[in-house]
């Protein structure tokens, strides 16, 4: 998914497409690479026309009063298309300007608007590091793009000046190039020292994280392209390429390669439209909130810089890996693409600074705090903060009743048993009980029976299951898997025999968790042995305590036995128990109800990452910087995860399809949740040996890769629906 969603977006894009396309922009960047002669500056005046530089200043300033998030989108396009120059500081300063009260900030601007004074950046004011000191001779080290009549932004330390980001004008005293062979076309570099510029020859820019984050905004927003450009090139190229008289696409370790390249794409994305979003609320906050809006600003800048720093490059080193041997070839453009991704890890020092100042914001308690559009419904949060007041109100061991009886505890569910809640509905509810410290029960496994029941069973099944479920007076477990039939459900053996008034189920279920529990479960059983093997399946409710039923604890690598192997010996299930229609349950094992639930979870991190926030507070002692490196990326990886979420939610709120979201939510989701103890039992060194939160936490989150379908079956399965690669 990229940036640009809406209409207008998704058209200022189709148009850039066009033009870069047309213009052979990347045949420009190729010849830059061999004899650097910064074309970019012919394709500029282009990228006026688009507005990619006005789209976010003020009308009164100039601009078109757009958002930030139109520019990330049209960035991002660039991106995709590999469009040189210096677009990220010029899109910069265009918006800092706007915000600066120094008077010759609007000329300056007007000529930054019109295309005449492109801006370019010192490559260390990516990194966070000091200002370079204002001296006679200001050195700038590599600075990418210079040429004559352009303007620099730069990190100064200027002696009686408390500012830290400046705009130097063109023509302001002279420059000492030393051109470098530059590894990325798109810009060339060049080491520059300028002589005789004065304080009062710079312009302020008094927003220094505004600056800072419109700079990472920016490049994540590029990257996000160069990423997208780097999936959709392999993934085109394994659908058509042969070997051994299939396509490439087919073979596992192909697909699984483009399934990880499709996590990072979404990844990117994410922190890049998440940081567009945060820029965004940089500008048009109030005077009241400006500093809370800077504050989240940061956090989105940090950890996009974290992801930036990585992901491009593992991307457009995969796309070369499943190009082979014409991905290595100079003529091809897969290396341009590389190279722009390494150009932005080099820019970000890897990014170190980001993740060691995230992990000390992360450990002072900071968290990005995601505000949806709940305008269409906000003629309903009076009564719903009535409701939720009423609820709040309630002794604990009742609260779960009056949830029920509000619809609150299942809202997306039709009535009577839910609301029938539309998505901003549902967030709403969210929201009101968050702030009321309520927490919903956790149905589990009743949570995927009961839709189920509610779209394809019988009006007396739901009024027998629906209710007490929901009040707690039935825990369900799961009769699926088996020992043959893992993954591959429909491999399932246990069969179903009919006798009088129903069937009769014999088989073996294995890795039940709370079988020992539950008063009911959700089973599979064959009803046509000699049907195809996912068709001659049935839906069967099972009541627990049926004869026939034997249940033995599985123990854990835990030490717990929260599994169970099941033996069904002749259970009889009455007719009144199939869910469906004989023979067409294995539909119904992969369908839920249409409308599904909306969540955007908690303000924080997730139980893992805040587990491990404790555990280092509780350490005694500090962390190291390569520790603390750790930790800030292991924060971006929650970060990320949330923002997933937000913009899953986002799109739902708008009508859209979240498209792969969802999938790559699980697949980075499970990955993060097992490397977060890891760290943490990494940082005890010694002490973990004897047994602790962390150790334990490394044991339980093994199953996590497995449960439910196991990751490479996962990464299979969204590289064949989602991408569209062949079945092997």
């Amino acid at each position: 998914m990229t940036i640009a969603t809406s209409s207008e977006q998704i058209a200022v894009c189709h148009s850039i497409e066009s033009w870069a396309r047309a213009a052979k922009v990347t045949e420009l960047v190729r010849s830059d690479i061999d004899k650097p002669r910064d074309q970019w500056t012919q394709l500029f005046g282009r990228l006026v026309e688009f507005g990619v530089f006005a789209a976010a200043v003020p009308e009164a300033a100039g601009g078109l009063g757009a958002g930030f998030v139109d520019v990330a989108a049209m960035v991002e396009q660039c991106g995709i298309e590999l469009v040189p120059g210096p677009i990220a500081p010029t899109v910069t300063a265009a918006i800092a300007l706007s915000t600066s009260s120094d008077a010759r900030a609007q000329d300056l601007l007007d000529r930054v608007l019109e295309g005449a004074v492109p801006v370019v950046t010192p490559i260390v004011s990516h990194t966070g590091g000091a200002g370079a000191p204002l001296s006679d001779t200001l050195d700038l080290g590599l600075v990418g793009g210079y040429s004559e009549g352009v303007a620099v932004l730069a990190a100064l330390d200027v002696p009686g000046r408390n500012g830290r980001w400046w705009v130097i004008p063109p023509a302001v005293g002279s420059a000492d190039i030393a051109p470098e062979a530059p590894l990325d076309g798109t810009t060339s570099v060049a080491r520059v020292q300028l002589s005789g510029v004065t304080a009062d020859d710079l312009v302020e820019l008094p927003d220094a994280p505004l600056v800072e984050g419109l700079l990472s905004a920016t490049l994540a927003a590029y990257q996000s392209g160069v990423t997208r450009w780097a999936l959709d090139t392999a993934v085109d190229y394994a659908k058509v390429r042969t070997q051994f008289g299939v396509p490439i696409g087919s073979f596992q370790a192909i697909k699984h390669i483009c399934a990880e390249m499709l996590c990072r794409s979404e990844e990117v994305t994410a922190v890049a439209w998440d940081v567009a979003g945060a820029v965004d609320d940089v500008l048009t906050a109030s005077d009241g909130d400006t500093d809370s809006a800077r504050e989240q600003l940061e956090i989105s800048r940090l950890a996009a810089d974290v992801v930036v720093a990585e992901a491009p490059a593992a991307t457009a080193k995969d796309c070369i890996q499943v190009l082979g041997g014409i991905g290595f070839t100079f003529e091809h453009d897969a290396h341009l693409y590389l190279r722009s991704a390494l150009a932005a890890q080099a820019a970000l020092d890897s990014a170190h600074h980001a993740a060691t100042t995230l992990a000390d914001r992360g450990l002072a308690g900071a968290r990005r705090r995601f505000a949806l559009d709940l305008s269409q419904v906000e003629d309903q949060r009076d009564e719903v903060r009535a409701t939720v007041a009423r609820i709040a109100e309630v002794d604990a061991d009742d609260q779960r009743r009056v949830l029920a009886e509000t619809g609150y505890l299942t809202p997306h569910w039709p009535k009577p048993y839910g609301l029938g809640a539309d998505a901003a509905l549902q967030l709403l509810i969210d929201t009101e009980l968050d702030a009321a410290g309520v927490v919903r029960p956790d149905l589990v496994i009743g949570a995927w029976a009961i839709p189920t029941i509610l779209s394809h069973g019988t009006d007396a099944q739901r009024e027998r299951f629906v209710a007490p479920t929901l009040a707690g007076e039935i825990v369900w477990c799961q009769l699926f898997s088996e020992p043959e039939a893992g993954s591959d459900l429909a491999a399932l053996r246990t069969k179903a025999e009919r006798v009088e008034g129903g069937w009769k189920l014999s088989g073996q279920k294995i890795w039940t968790s709370q079988a020992h529990n539950a008063q009911w479960a959700i089973c599979l059983a064959r009803t046509d042995a000699e049907a195809p093997k996912n068709k001659g399946i049935t839906y069967f409710l099972v009541d627990m305590s049926s004869p026939g039923i034997d249940i033995r604890p599985l123990r854990e690598l835990t030490g717990r036995a929260n599994f169970n192997e099941v033996f069904l010996d002749e259970v009889v299930v009455p007719d009144d128990c199939v869910v469906g229609e004989v023979n067409n349950g294995w539909r119904l094992a992969r369908t839920t109800l249409a409308n599904e639930r909306v969540a955007m979870g908690g303000a924080g991190l997730g139980k893992e990452m805040e587990s491990l926030l404790r555990q280092v507070q509780g350490m005694g002692r500090g962390l190291t910087d390569a520790e603390r490196a750790a930790l800030g990326g292991q924060f971006a990886d929650a970060h990320v995860g949330r923002v997933l979420d937000a913009r899953a939610a986002t799109q739902q709120l708008a009508g859209l399809d979240p498209g792969a979201l969802s999938s790559v939510r699980k697949l980075i989701g499970v990955q993060h949740r097992q490397s977060v103890p890891d760290l943490a039992l990494r940082l005890l060194g010694v002490q973990g040996l004897a047994a602790t939160e962390a150790s334990d936490a490394v044991l339980q989150n093994r199953c996590l890769s497995i449960a439910g379908g196991t990751t490479q079956i996962l990464k299979t399965a969204a590289a064949e629906r989602i991408l569209g690669l062949p079945r092997g």
